[in-house]
């Protein structure tokens, strides 16, 4: 037998055993006898992948080889690489903390389906360019040393998910914050109605679909210019002022805002439903 090729890996070197086992034994239909040893060398571990027979078969073996490698990177070693970025870089979370941060990462690489294809190309040319001048590979230094521009989009998704998740957690601080606002103040009306307007504005009305007195709300509106309008927060601010008992989304234009309802209901717990249509549905065009 002559050797084809070595293959060094510090991490799942068990697993990478079996996939290249199994992906290298489909040939010997063709005539082939393949062999893999194993050789520990200090912190690494190297599969020796031994062939008899065609001597034609070395190119295809490297292809196969490269296209284990290339799957083994992103289903295994992404999760480390992942890992140790976000422990290198926000060290100052606690492990769940951490464990948050890489599910929201793990969230976003799946979510495009484009880039995984962008980085499945990259590193299996990458894999294919190298073996092709080379017969031995270590996977951890090929990562670091051969694949910086994938590296670098880990780094740059840890820090979006780092992001996401600390923006995540202060909406959930200010949502118990006008939680602990909402319970400590007396229900000042039985029922509000909320009828949401096709430019994201609203109107509010009590429970005989008469507009609500804005006395209520004319203090809160005073310091309030037509750039700073943000409606959603405007909704949440007038509705704690009202402080009612009881909530009643009306969909008006059927644009049900999922983020705004999500917010009222998170703030307003068990005082929010939403209606299946009415009157002051149809007012603003609804059902």
């Amino acid at each position: 037998m002559s050797s084809c090729i070595s293959i060094g890996a510090a991490h799942h070197q068990e697993l990478l055993k079996n996939r290249l086992n199994r992906e290298l034994l489909a040939l010997e239909g063709r005539g082939l006898r393949v062999r893999l040893r194993e050789k520990p060398l200090g912190w690494l571990t190297f599969l020796d992948c031994s062939i008899s027979g065609s001597g034609g078969m070395k190119t295809i073996i490297r292809r196969r080889v490269a296209g284990v490698i290339t799957e083994m990177i992103l289903d295994n070693w992404e999760e480390t690489l992942l890992k140790h970025i976000i422990r290198e870089n926000y060290y100052y979370f606690n492990d769940d903390e951490k464990g948050a941060i890489y599910d929201y990462a793990q969230k976003k690489l799946n979510f495009s389906a484009n880039n995984r294809k962008n980085d499945k190309l990259l590193i299996l040319q990458r894999l294919t360019e190298y073996l092709d001048a080379h017969s031995n590979i270590n996977i951890d230094g090929f990562i670091r040393f051969r694949l910086k521009e994938y590296v670098d989009g880990l780094y740059s998704v840890a820090d979006q998910a780092a992001d996401d998740f600390i923006m995540e957690r202060e909406y959930k601080e200010f949502i118990e914050l006008l939680k602990y606002f909402v319970e400590i103040q007396d229900p000042r009306v039985e029922l509000v109605n909320v009828v949401l307007q096709s430019n994201g504005s609203f109107k509010l009305y009590d429970q005989q679909n008469q507009p609500i007195n804005s006395d209520y709300l004319e203090d809160f509106m005073l310091n309030i210019t037509e750039n700073e309008i943000n409606y959603e927060d405007m909704l949440i601010s007038a509705l704690i002022t009202v402080a009612p008992q009881k909530i009643l989304f009306h969909p008006g234009n059927g644009a049900m805002p999922h983020n705004t309802l999500d917010t009222v209901s998170n703030v307003f717990t068990g005082r929010v439903s939403i209606c299946e249509g009415c009157s002051l549905c149809r007012q603003t065009g609804g059902r």
